[in-house]
């Protein structure tokens, strides 16, 4: 099974940093709203997948980050373990340059059931609400 690293990117005003998907019908779900992330590589660790991905997402330096919790996602071409991250930045999300996918934007967490989350992000999004 393939592993994910994925981040509840928070910028500096607590707002959730979410990205929305390339319109690309050979892409997995295309055009919906995602969370920052990728795949594990060969002979790396979540939390090195994780640093890497911000870095080529957003080009951001991250070295304080939360392990939260581990997701298996079935419902998807290519079955995976999600790890997910608890991340925050001192930057706004204005500041934040995306360099994959349409477009950035932040959002309070409250306001997630508005937005058509890939595969089971919107799940994990309401789980983690719960604890804050």
């Amino acid at each position: 099974m393939h592993k994910v690293a994925t981040a509840l990117l928070f910028d500096r005003n607590n707002r959730l940093l979410i990205y929305l998907r390339d319109n690309k019908p050979e892409i997995s779900f295309p055009n919906h709203w995602d969370l920052f992330g990728g795949h594990v590589e060969e002979n790396e660790t979540p939390e090195q997948a994780l640093v890497r991905e911000l870095k080529e997402e957003l080009n951001l330096h991250i070295t304080d980050y939360t392990f939260y919790k581990t997701f298996e996602s079935t419902n998807e071409q290519k079955p995976n373990t999600k790890f997910v991250f608890i991340v925050r930045t001192e930057k706004a999300a204005e500041e934040v340059t995306l360099y994959e996918g349409q477009y950035l934007k932040a959002i309070n967490l409250n306001e997630r059931a508005n937005y058509k989350f890939a595969n089971m992000l919107g799940e994990i999004l309401d789980e983690f609400a719960k604890t804050i």
